[in-house]
């Protein structure tokens, strides 16, 4: 007995031990794979946060305003997403770019002025932008429903902030302030957006599509006010001050074909939600929308790994460390897929209850849910490559496999979602997903010689 004690207790002491390891592995080390977990974990945690506090927002949202408000309300959310993350020009990812590379090389002057002009620029040429696209709201307001001009307006007031928001969240991000870039818009603002539509709620104000919207919009500029000055004091602190140089023309030579990448990313992601909009009622795009913002998480794994690698891959490929950068991107896609894979079996596993809590008409779209999650295990399988190809110049290859990608999925969108509706969606969405992994992958594999499967012979 004594000798069994002895072996259970040192077969406890053992798997202590290996746990410990595994946890200093995790938080401790100062090695890139430990640096980069770390900062993912912070991402995705944050992430996660965001997703339970946009959650909850959309649960309130649909359970206080209804099924067809709520649709419009998504609708023009949609919008504001999807043009807001166009507009900086493709700056908030080349930033992980250009900050590295003049870090680099030593050049002072060009970097100070990136990291004040790349912000000024955004901002005013995606003001001129929010004015023309609320002529055209005003242009096409007489076929528009009643309930969808107004929101709209607040919406075109809405970009501007929301643009140089996502700025700002590259230039953090260049710097691993990680939380600095990404709390305001995920957890701060998210939280803005569920007080001030409660607090209206209290005051007893009618919670239609125009006040969420409204709520929406002033979390949105406080959120990117508060970050700024944040930001403006960091970089204070980080950056001696000197004199700066615009090179306006290189940024944007380096942007506009990132900006086409992750145009037509965003295009690719929203098409279904837009598409379904215009075939099928307000209520089925709710119930639909519910739906991809419970698969939410397995997405942000995506996120967080190319949020923290994308700069370093910038680093390494201008320091000319082929294995290191190597080494990295098997890293980087390892820990994009395999957590990916075990987000989507739980997710799949607790999708009633989950969707239960929107109302009990959501459950419906329980079912689509499977068909929504291959295309994202599908595409977790080669992790963040097409930042891999933005950072090191082959920005306009990755663009075309993305431009391929959406016109599949627009096709496939106009055909099955008149007749299937969040189904046949969901099913243009994974179609056109995992048609654009085989094509990334084989662009890597063809301009970079490197295995970017997460399994497989490298």
């Amino acid at each position: 007995m004594a000798v069994m004690d002895a072996q259970s207790a040192a077969t406890s002491t053992g798997v202590i031990a290996r746990l410990r390891s595994m946890l200093r592995g995790l938080l401790g080390g100062s090695s890139e794979a430990s640096v980069t977990k770390r900062l993912a974990g912070t991402i995705f945690i944050i992430r996660v946060l965001s997703a339970g506090l946009a959650y909850l927002s959309q649960i309130l949202l649909a359970r206080w305003m209804g099924g067809s408000d709520y649709g419009i309300y998504v609708y023009v959310w949609t919008w504001v997403l999807l043009l807001g993350s166009m507009m900086d020009f493709g700056i908030s990812a080349s930033a992980q770019k250009i900050i590295p590379e003049y870090r680099t090389r030593g050049e002072h002057a060009l970097l100070r002025g990136f990291l004040s002009g790349s912000r000024w620029m955004t901002f005013l040429v995606s003001s001129a932008v929010s004015v023309l696209l609320a002529g055209i709201v005003k242009g096409l307001s007489p076929w528009m429903g009643a309930g969808e001009i107004v929101p709209l307006y607040i919406g075109c007031l809405t970009l501007p902030a929301f643009v140089v928001a996502n700025t700002q969240d590259g230039i953090a991000r260049s710097h691993d302030w990680m939380r600095l870039g990404l709390m305001p818009q995920f957890i701060i603002r998210q939280a803005l957006i569920i007080g001030f539509t409660a607090g209206a709620l209290a005051l007893g104000f009618h919670l239609g599509a125009t006040v969420a919207m409204l709520a929406s919009a002033a979390a949105v500029w406080i959120a990117m006010i508060g970050q700024m000055i944040v930001l403006n004091r960091r970089l204070a602190g980080h950056i001696e001050p000197g004199h700066k140089a615009y090179d306006f023309r290189g940024w944007l030579a380096v942007s506009l074909p990132i900006l086409l990448v992750e145009s037509f990313y965003l295009l690719l992601s929203y098409t279904d939600v837009l598409v379904l909009q215009q075939f099928r009622s307000s209520e089925e795009v709710g119930v639909y929308f519910a739906v991809v913002k419970t698969l939410a998480l397995v997405s942000f794994i995506h996120y967080a790994m190319s949020a923290t690698t994308a700069h370093r891959f910038a680093e390494y490929h201008a320091l000319g460390d082929r294995a290191r950068l190597s080494a990295y991107v098997a890293h980087a896609i390892k820990w994009t897929f395999w957590p990916s894979l075990a987000a989507t079996i739980v997710l799949l596993a607790l999708g009633k209850p989950l969707l239960w809590l929107f109302g009990s008409q959501f459950v419906t779209g329980y079912d689509i849910m499977f068909i929504a999650a291959i295309g994202l295990v599908v595409r977790s399988a080669i992790g963040p490559v097409e930042r891999l190809l933005n950072m090191l110049g082959h920005q306009h290859i990755c663009a075309l496999a993305y431009a391929l990608a959406f016109v599949m999925n627009v096709v496939l969108c106009v055909v099955l979602v008149p007749r299937f509706g969040g189904h046949g969606a969901a099913a243009a969405t994974s179609i056109s997903l995992t048609f654009e992994t085989v094509l990334l992958f084989w662009i890597v594999r063809q301009r970079l010689g490197l295995h970017v499967l997460a399994f497989g012979k490298r």
